[in-house]
């Protein structure tokens, strides 16, 4: 079952329970609306099911709640920043706000990240780069998922990976994947909704198939595209860990361990468009291209083509207003989760609403 939220009282509720915590507001209300925006798009495995995991690893310390990064490197277009183990959405701004002005002042800026945590679903940071009139590129690594082609015990991350680019006359153009056939975070929102797991995502501890969502998070998951998946996530964790100077392989810890430090690493690029060309012929051309592929005759039992991002472009424009629909596993966690800290989760958008003000 689910239930519909509203998006607003719902990111309050993120915030005020960060806010508990000794995050600063201006940091929760990013962190919040990061969550919810991953719920909104239709991805609830970067969602809000997420919060209880980071406010675990508040609680230990391993996660610090004032982020206060700092450059190691700085030099024109290219900085290095370390983390220090703050917040992994904070630290994200930080470094694409950062990658966005040095590419303004020399049409590219590069900013690898050390030493941070998990910063929730990559699009979020590389649509705001394509926002600012770049393109942007944002690689990260992760925990273990998969074993590398051949091997039969986890050192791989599903290290995901997200490009964005101004749409034109359109929403931004957007990729976001995991190396794995799915985010790890689908395997555990299946697990909150109570369903299987579709066959060929993921194998047992023992190595055998499985539908099981519990076994898969102890088992292993399977790449996408055979060993072509783990080839782009091996070099995932060379632009992310090796080249940053941050953790890889088995040494990065997921955000669902509540008491050791993450270490993992990002690597954020943005490119000023008009610095290698006129931004009307770009937007002419992106507009062309999609046109272009909307266009192909359709398959059967196909109703439509969709460029990247299209499908979250509509469904942002249809669930900000209407509310999300939250599995009631994920609300019975948010509500014992504000309960510690005698926060009201809000109620579902056809009931009397009990309104969750940040302050």
């Amino acid at each position: 079952m689910t239930t519909t939220v509203d998006t607003r009282q719902l990111t309050a509720f993120g915030s005020r329970v960060l806010q508990a915590l000794d995050v600063p507001r201006a940091d929760a209300d990013l962190v919040s609306d990061s969550l919810v925006t991953a719920d909104i798009w239709g991805h609830p495995s970067h969602g809000m099911l997420r919060l209880d995991w980071y406010v675990n690893r508040l609680r230990t310390g391993v996660m610090t709640p004032v982020t206060d990064p700092h450059l190691v490197v700085d030099s024109g277009a290219i900085a290095v920043m370390d983390g220090r183990a703050g917040i992994g959405q904070v630290i994200a701004d930080r470094a694409c706000t950062d990658a966005v002005t040095r590419a303004a002042a020399h049409g590219v800026g590069v900013v690898a990240v050390r030493n941070s945590n998990h910063f929730g679903t990559a699009a979020y940071w590389t649509r705001r780069i394509a926002d600012a009139g770049c393109i942007g590129i944002l690689t990260t690594n992760g925990s273990p998922a998969m074993a590398p082609w051949g091997g039969k015990t986890k050192t791989v991350g599903a290290n995901p990976w997200s490009i964005a680019a101004p749409g034109g006359s359109h929403g931004p153009v957007v990729l976001d994947i995991a190396n794995t056939g799915v985010a790890r975070g689908k395997i555990y929102a299946a697990e909150q909704r109570g369903e299987a797991i579709p066959s060929g995502w993921a194998i047992d501890a023992a190595g055998a198939p499985t539908t099981d969502p519990r076994a898969a998070i102890h088992g292993i998951l399977l790449p996408m595209a055979g060993h072509k998946g783990y080839g782009i996530s091996f070099m995932m964790d060379v632009l992310s860990g090796v080249l940053t100077g941050s953790s890889y392989a088995t040494d990065v810890v997921g955000p669902y361990v509540p008491d050791k430090p993450s270490g993992c690493g990002h690597l954020v690029i943005a490119l000023r468009i008009d610095g290698l060309i006129d931004r009307a012929e770009f937007d002419r051309r992106i507009d062309d291209l999609i046109a272009t592929t909307k266009a192909v005759p359709l398959a059967a039992g196909v109703e439509e083509i969709f460029y990247p991002g299209e499908i979250e472009n509509r469904a942002d424009q249809r669930n900000r207003s209407s509310g999300v629909q939250l599995p009631d596993k994920t609300i019975d966690d948010l509500r014992a989760l504000g309960d510690t800290y005698g926060i009201a989760f809000p109620h579902d958008a056809t009931a009397d609403a009990v309104t969750a003000q940040v302050c």
